[in-house]
């Protein structure tokens, strides 16, 4: 369930210091990860609210700052056109990205 490449998480050898247990099995090394990376993102996430509620409080809206410090990933379809990108020159890659303009962008 945690991503091992995300910024919020933190390092193995962090949690067993943290831990003071020694030595551990794997999967207690892997609890700890995950209870780390979920108090991480609840502070990082309660920092963010109070800054956006100070800037709520004095500009009337903090939603630009909360978007960009918590991004939506990209959906599926702009992925898909981002693919057919690298695929340039190819045969058939007009068609298919015609093919994926032309889907909702839902």
């Amino acid at each position: 369930m945690t991503d091992q490449s995300s910024p919020i998480t933190p390092p193995p050898e962090l949690v067993r210091q943290w831990s003071d247990i020694k030595p551990m099995e794997n999967a207690v090394v892997q609890n700890w990860v995950k209870i780390a990376t979920r108090a991480a993102q609840w502070g990082a996430d309660q920092e963010l609210e109070a800054c956006c509620h100070v800037i709520e409080t004095q500009y009337g809206s903090g939603s630009r700052l909360r978007a960009a410090r918590r991004p939506k990933p990209p959906r599926l379809k702009e992925q898909a056109l981002a693919a057919v990108a690298e695929l340039e020159g190819f045969k058939g890659v007009d068609t298919i990205r015609l093919a994926l303009e032309a889907l909702p962008n839902d």
